[in-house]
């Protein structure tokens, strides 16, 4: 009874490895392993990042940056499988149609990237990214989103939004078809004005706005 409650307690605080004990009848001897303890410590807040890639190809500090993000790693998948591209479940059965899915969402997934880098002076989203610490230390958000988010609006006063909310603003920009009475069917296609932060977002994004011929 001894020896599994001594176990269950070393177990418990992950240090069997820096005892060894000494279990018998009615006897309970431990003792401190010092060259173990002593070369872990040499260790202590010190981790290895190790990749596949080259030195060429990528270098100490890029190599950390793509640890530190794996949170957008995480993030993709959720948007994959999620309710914004749904990947899953495949309602396909032949292998090309299946394939042609699952490449669309990918496709979909590359230009929403693309679209959150370019929008993120007006997201809740580092804008500035190479000023952030690179240090090994816990990342940090660089001032500028740090100001952003308090205050909740970028620099030249564009109110800030998550990413959902503003997609939602720019689904708002429709084409209405308006009805002449100068006879029947006659009708004309009229696009919504822009709005100004629709404006914005599309001169981020390095587009103009659509029209109607």
């Amino acid at each position: 009874m001894i020896g599994l409650a001594v176990g269950a307690v070393i177990d418990k605080h992950k240090m069997k490895k820096h005892f060894a004990l000494d279990i018998a009848d009615g006897r309970l001897t431990f003792h401190r392993r010092q060259e173990e303890i002593a070369a872990e410590a040499r260790l202590d807040g010190i981790y290895v990042i190790r990749t596949s890639l080259p030195a060429d190809k990528i270098g100490s500090q890029a190599a950390v940056a793509a640890y530190k993000n794996l949170a957008l790693v995480e993030r993709a998948f959720r948007t994959l499988k999620g309710v914004d591209l749904q990947v899953r479940p495949v309602h396909h059965w032949l292998e090309h149609r299946v394939k042609a899915h699952v490449f669309l969402c990918m496709l979909a997934y590359y230009v929403e990237h693309h679209m959150r880098n370019a929008l993120a002076p007006i997201l809740f989203a580092d804008h500035q990214p190479e000023a952030r610490e690179r240090a090994v230390a816990p990342a940090q958000p660089s001032p500028a989103a740090v100001e952003k988010c308090t205050k909740r609006r970028a620099a030249d006063g564009t109110p800030i939004m998550a990413w959902h909310d503003l997609i939602g603003q720019l689904g708002t920009l429709t084409i209405n078809e308006v009805a002449l009475p100068l006879g029947e069917r006659r009708t004309i296609q009229m696009l919504a004005r822009p709005t100004a932060l629709q404006e914005q977002a599309f001169a981020l994004l390095g587009v103009p706005p659509p029209r109607v011929q």
